[in-house]
């Protein structure tokens, strides 16, 4: 895309960097320039993409002194939660395709080992950046390079198990790798727990660093002291700041900390990083940023801001593109509503409150909404927990981080029978956000797991009555549905508890029986609408149990069967109904619409859909090959 004169000039320096080679040809006047610059163009594409602001924003500073002192490729710098990125992305040879930003076959909204050699590893989800990091600096190691490796971590990330384990064992390794913990105060929601608390407490202070730089100054004037004195005063100096370090949580497992510091200023960022860049061991320099960093409507409300569609970047307003309510605040209005009446409901979320809707929730019910920080897993089994002493826990979670709490899914709540149900929000395909975030894996994954049932709502009336249906039920259940807005079907005002495993035939005929769950049916009647296809399309509501008698009541009459699922095909609800013919000694011509077995690259959902055969025209074309054979 060719730049306009007003743009060439607007990011005069900018322009300049193709790499951070460029960076280190810069004083600190012109970083601060383009610091000014790196903003401006976040704040220009992601008003027109959509996309993340608030995290990339807070650490432009971080990134430019990073790729200042170090040296990348070569030198090893892994982001947690790759959505910080954006102004990596700028200054790594990706700056005049920045514009494609989440756009299909465009950059990737988080790191991508396929893009860049300059994203060290890929992330999406967060919390893995010590471990990665630290497996990459052993790597160096037992390879003999001479290399150094920087996790780029932020506060929310050490909530999560995963970060405490990587800790753990870096710590104790001595292995020379540094951590910045890159401490906003924000993940998505504000932060939660005892090590947030902690941090907070830790003040700013950056006299430690002023204080080497002077005394190296002093000693160097002074004739006989060389190279060995001076590493003699810094040993000496750096044991009394461990006497009275507030970093001292850090230095019990075994690191050396430096912090925090101010995070936007260039001038202390870079000597430090500087000072500590040949230090031995492993290291923690903490610093203190602000999410949204230059934009006043994202400093002003980081939660609103960390993610954002398409908005006007002169007054913060995000372009409303239907009046549909979204999945989302169905979900939440219904939890609302059966949380009335029924006290032993506790939503759960983590780290989401507004992406789950339960910030509305807990205006009604603030002593009944709990957020646990970055950690399903213990979202999961805290949830066993609430739901063996009496209460019925809902555990709000997106489908992609539910994944990361299987274990506990299976042992500490299906094994016992525990009555948690799971809402999971962004089911099937996310769009922009791409494979990191698409939800396909759930219904395969929870199927596979004895005492659960799975629920699919085909619109947000249906979502909302086995919301209703699963606080009856004694055991676990799931609610999948999808990212966006909803059908925008008229709600039933009182809810209707469901039969456990029955569907529903939404329309009768003999040329072809689809069996499907969720918002795909639609299109499927669209589709045999246009086709003008004497169809049965039965609403089978549950991927488990299914409903046997209702399938295979139709499969011994119509043999030409379609499945529809938005989630894999490989152990889905396709495969269960496959498993219920063979079983039954029921033949017939089979054909399942689902996701294939692949990851989905990032692009609008209707791209993704029409890429894989799973949107309308997708189901029309199924229909008439297999109506011609």
């Amino acid at each position: 895309m060719e730049q306009t004169q007003d743009n060439i000039e607007k990011y005069n320096l900018l322009n300049t960097i193709d790499s951070p080679k460029d960076l280190k040809k810069l004083d600190r006047l012109q970083l601060g320039q383009l610091s000014n610059e790196i903003r401006d163009k976040i704040i220009e594409i992601v008003s027109k993409n959509g996309g993340h602001l608030g995290g990339p924003l807070g650490a432009v500073e971080l990134t430019l002194a990073v790729h200042y002192v170090f040296d990348a490729p070569k030198d090893r710098i892994v982001f947690d939660t790759g959505h910080q990125c954006y102004p990596h992305k700028l200054i790594t040879g990706r700056r005049d395709s920045f514009q494609t930003l989440r756009q299909y076959q465009g950059v990737c909204g988080f790191c991508n080992i396929k893009e860049s050699e300059y994203d060290v590893f890929g992330a999406g989800h967060a919390s893995t950046a010590i471990s990665a990091a630290f497996g990459i600096a052993k790597a160096r190691d037992y390879q003999k390079e001479d290399s150094k490796v920087v996790a780029i971590v932020g506060d929310g990330a050490l909530t999560a198990g995963l970060a405490f384990e990587g800790l753990n064992n870096l710590g104790a390794s001595k292995t020379d790798m540094l951590i910045i913990l890159n401490d906003n105060r924000m993940s998505i929601s504000p932060n939660v727990g005892a090590l947030s608390n902690y941090l907070n407490k830790i003040v700013l202070k950056s006299g430690y660093f002023r204080l080497r730089k002077t005394t190296k100054g002093l000693l160097q004037r002074i004739p006989g002291i060389g190279e060995e004195e001076l590493d003699k005063v810094f040993k000496a100096q750096e044991r009394l700041r461990n006497l009275y370090s507030e970093g001292i949580f850090f230095e019990s497992l075994g690191f050396q900390y430096f912090g925090p510091i101010d995070g936007h200023n260039l001038d202390e960022l870079i000597p430090a990083l500087q000072n500590i860049k040949e230090l031995k061991g492993p290291v923690i320099l903490h610093i203190k940023t602000e999410k949204g960093k230059g934009y006043p409507f994202a400093e002003k409300d980081m939660e609103k801001f960390h993610g954002m569609p398409k908005f006007d970047p002169i007054n913060g307003q995000k372009y409303v593109t239907t009046t549909n309510i979204s999945w989302t605040d169905s979900f939440a209005n219904a939890l609302i509503r059966i949380a009335e009446d029924n006290e032993k409901i506790i939503a759960i979320t983590a780290a989401m409150k507004s992406g789950t809707g339960l910030n509305k929730f807990e205006k009604h019910f603030p002593e009944r909404t709990i957020d646990v920080g970055i950690a399903e897993q213990h979202a999961v089994t805290f949830a066993g927990g609430l739901a063996i002493n009496g209460m019925r826990p809902v555990c709000a979670i997106y489908s992609t981080f539910l994944q990361r709490a299987y274990d506990q899914i299976i042992h500490d709540v299906c094994l016992q029978n525990l009555p948690v149900i799971f809402a999971l929000d962004r089911a099937g395909l996310v769009g922009d956000d791409g494979p990191t975030h698409n939800g396909p894996f759930d219904i395969a994954y929870l199927r596979a797991i004895p005492n659960i049932t799975i629920m699919v709502p085909k619109d947000e009336n249906e979502l909302q009555h086995m919301l209703y249906t699963a606080t009856f039920i004694n055991g676990p259940s799931s609610v999948r549905f999808p990212r966006g807005a909803g059908i925008g079907i008229l709600l039933d005002p009182e809810f209707k508890k469901l039969e456990v495993g029955k569907g529903e035939v939404l329309r009768e005929g003999n040329d072809l029986l689809i069996l499907g769950i969720g918002p795909m049916l639609y299109d499927a009647m669209q589709a045999a609408d246009e086709l003008k296809i004497n169809a049965t399309i039965i609403n089978a509501r549950f991927a488990k149990p299914i409903d046997s008698q209702l399938i295979l009541e139709h499969a011994k009459k119509i043999k030409n069967i379609i499945t529809l699922e938005e989630g894999t095909i490989n152990g889905g609800f396709g495969s269960a109904v496959l498993e219920l013919l063979e079983d039954s000694g029921i033949r017939a011509n089979v054909k399942r619409i689902g996701v294939p077995d692949e990851f989905i690259e990032h692009g609008k959902p209707d791209i993704q859909k029409k890429l894989i055969g799973i949107d309308r025209e997708g189901i029309k074309k199924a229909m008439q090959e297999i109506i011609g054979k």
